[in-house]
């Protein structure tokens, strides 16, 4: 290219339509090196790629070879791969939701000695291995290395070809053919899309659709009455998604799989829910949605609920959607004790002592409100009572269990939960909870999240038996001290501490440097608290520990000892996070570190820098 400088973006263009492939990018050198070194003739090559591999006989050899490819795909990996050209071009397809949607297509079988599950991560794994899908880590924080994947151009041609050739997948997009030939399995609507309802019910087979995925904007059309055998109905980020859209969801019998994640506009869910007997994922996160319905008890078959995450920012944003608040008991309550605040410190009503009630008022309002403002926020949805009924729940996340110990009792019964991740513990309900841990024998993942004071302070330690397979915990709220408990969490991967205010710094890096297996640690805003800390990893400290995060929290200085964190590969420094830092050239795995926003403090990035050009490993500095 040093030749050909002019020629460098579509040099990047035609390696970014190769992918990597090795095949590809050999036979696409070789054809190149033949043709004319001009920007017109690069440049008609990129704008006429797909044309090209089809017509031009010394490239077609690259489609040829990605067919057989997928001709020598086993038969179940071939439906799994088809599936693939649902998604739009160039999408990061998340692993959970796509083994989730497998799942529930039937596509994995449970065998003896693994569940479908394992299964369903076993068929992901080998697309990857065998280059037919891209593996991608959208988190680098994530405690699998692969948790999402894209799908090549090339071979989301094929998939694309050989699914319409199957009539597995049709894709309603502009421009596109609304006579199908035979039954439709899966419909994907584009956002582009843009016909009426009378075209839409006039496609062939539409009765026979086991899947739907709406990417774009909702239109109501889309539930037509003839579509009622969907086992997947997936709208996660649908634009004007509305609750009276919703109704009819009752009638879907045969669902397995739904999915409003990110739908902003929805409040509640209707009771037709309960009718959803075959319904094994429910995934509401970051709507708002703040209680489930109480028919959610019939839905036996329900393995994993994802909720919560979505609120509020503003008082103006709560009262803009009271109307649809209202429509929720709790939060009417609420409102309606506002009301009466109102009404009890209004000279125009009541004339005696006013100044009084008015001072008793304002000091509501300034400890009250923000209360008001979490438990209006969705941050955690409030369970209905029987959820003890759903035995075969695997993920509970995103609920809340300040509402009473009866909501815990009920947890304490899904002795197969893996996943929990809970709001509103206090000290009324932390006995209980505490509790409800020491029973949960399956859980590998536990969230507890409790920002508004006195937080987390003495709540967890009356923990005695911790879940002994726990491999991801995050804690939210003011600890003061770390558990006891903590120490004996020895399959302990991951760990986030955010708001815990701790005071005894140390003490608590000696106790989590002695987790052998933690990979993983994150210590955000207020995770710590006291005047000119100094973190300091010791000798032999942290031995399995390959990502750090400091965020939040002023360090006046950071040290790795020799012989610290042997393992650690990415260091991530939040503004403001540190003063000083040494011992990065000492870090023997050390490939990456990253400073927000380090241009404020060009002193702690002259130190940076200068430690790791000292570092054999030659990391990657980002800023």
């Amino acid at each position: 290219m040093d030749e050909y400088p002019e020629l460098a973006d579509e040099a990047k263009l035609i390696l970014k339509n190769c992918n990597g492939l090795p095949l590809a990018i050999v036979t696409m050198g070789g054809f190149l090196a033949k043709q004319p070194k001009t920007l017109m003739e690069w440049r008609k090559l990129n704008e006429h790629i797909s044309a090209e591999l089809e017509m031009n006989p010394e490239l077609q050899r690259i489609p040829n070879v990605l067919v057989k490819s997928y001709d020598g795909l086993p038969y179940h990996l071939k439906s799994c791969f088809l599936y693939l050209s649902i998604f739009p071009e160039d999408y990061t397809i998340s692993r959970k939701r796509l083994v989730r949607r497998w799942i529930a297509e039937g596509y994995p079988k449970e065998v003896r000695g693994q569940s479908v599950m394992e299964r369903a991560d076993m068929y992901f794994m080998e697309l990857i291995d065998r280059v037919m899908i891209l593996p991608l880590q959208q988190s680098v924080l994530s405690r699998k290395k692969i948790d999402s994947c894209k799908v090549h151009d090339l071979m989301r041609e094929i998939s694309i070809s050989k699914s319409t050739e199957e009539n597995l997948v049709f894709r309603l997009e502009e421009g596109c053919n609304l006579n199908t030939h035979g039954a439709i399995r899966h419909l994907t609507i584009s956002s582009n899309w843009e016909g009426d309802k009378a075209e839409f019910e006039s496609m062939m087979g539409l009765s026979r659709i086991r899947s739907l995925t709406v990417f774009g904007k909702w239109r109501p059309l889309f539930l037509s009455d003839k579509v009622r055998l969907l086992r997947v109905l997936d709208l996660e980020n649908t634009k004007d998604l509305m609750d009276h859209h919703l109704m009819q969801i009752g009638k879907l019998l045969h669902l397995k799989y739904l999915s409003i994640r990110e739908c902003d506009n929805i409040f509640h869910l209707p009771d037709s829910l309960g009718n959803l007997k075959q319904l094994q994922t429910l995934d509401i996160k970051n709507t708002r949605i703040i209680k489930l319905p109480n028919t959610t008890i019939n839905l036996r078959k329900l393995q994993y609920i994802h909720a919560g995450g979505k609120t509020f920012d503003t008082y103006e944003e709560v009262v803009r959607n009271l109307p649809k608040l209202l429509q929720n008991k709790i939060c009417l309550l609420t409102i309606l004790s506002l009301f009466v605040c109102a009404l009890w410190c209004s000279p125009q009503i009541m004339h005696d002592d006013v100044a009084n009630r008015s001072d008793l008022c304002s000091l509501f309002w300034h400890w009250h409100a923000p209360l008001i403002l979490k438990e209006l926020s969705g941050y955690g949805v409030i369970l209905p009572r029987g959820l003890r009924k759903l035995r075969g729940l695997q993920t509970l996340s995103g609920v809340d269990i300040a509402v009473g110990k009866g909501i815990l009792k009920e947890i304490k019964r899904l002795t197969q939960l893996r996943r929990l991740a809970v709001s509103g513990i206090n000290k009324k309900n932390c006995q209980e909870f505490c509790s409800t841990l020491d029973d949960l024998r399956c859980l590998e993942s536990l969230t507890v999240h409790s920002v508004v004071e006195p937080g987390l302070h003495g709540c967890l330690d009356g923990v005695s038996s911790p879940p002994t397979s726990l491999q991801s915990l995050k804690l939210a709220g003011s600890l003061v001290k770390l558990p006891g408990w903590i120490a004996g969490l020895h399959n302990l991967v991951k760990l986030k501490l955010k708001k815990t205010k701790l005071s005894e710094l140390d003490a608590t890096i000696w106790v989590l440097g002695k987790l052998r297996n933690l990979a993983i640690l994150r210590l955000l805003k207020d995770s710590f608290e006291g005047e000119e800390l100094g973190l300091t990893f010791h000798r032999e400290a942290f031995p399995s520990l390959m990502v750090l995060q400091l965020e939040g929290v002023h360090f006046e200085s950071v040290e790795f000892k020799e012989g610290a964190t042997p393992k650690l590969e990415l260091l991530l420094i939040g503004y403001n996070s540190i003063s000083s830092i040494s011992g990065l050239s000492s870090l023997p795995s050390l490939k990456e570190v990253v400073l927000d926003d380090v241009s404020r403090d060009l002193r702690v990035r002259d130190m940076v820098q200068e430690q790791l050009s000292r570092n054999p490993n030659n990391p990657v500095f980002k800023r």
